[in-house]
């Protein structure tokens, strides 16, 4: 089963938003009280979190629509 364009449209909107919220969170809980490459390494740890569970709710979306 294909996804329609709009709701796609929607995932991708929906992701993109999230990944920034999700690294200017971690930015503002931590930045400057570690050094910059610890704060990239949890910035891409906690977006890589948040894309996984979106990823899911997305499949299961899906899975459910068949």
């Amino acid at each position: 089963m294909r996804i329609p364009p709009k709701e796609a449209a929607v995932y991708v909107v929906v992701t993109c938003s999230s990944m920034f919220l999700t690294a200017y969170t971690v930015h503002m809980l931590v930045g400057g009280l570690i050094p910059p490459e610890r704060e990239y390494r949890y910035m891409g740890l906690a977006c890589s979190v948040v894309a996984s569970v979106i990823a899911a709710m997305a499949w299961d979306v899906i899975r459910r629509r068949k």
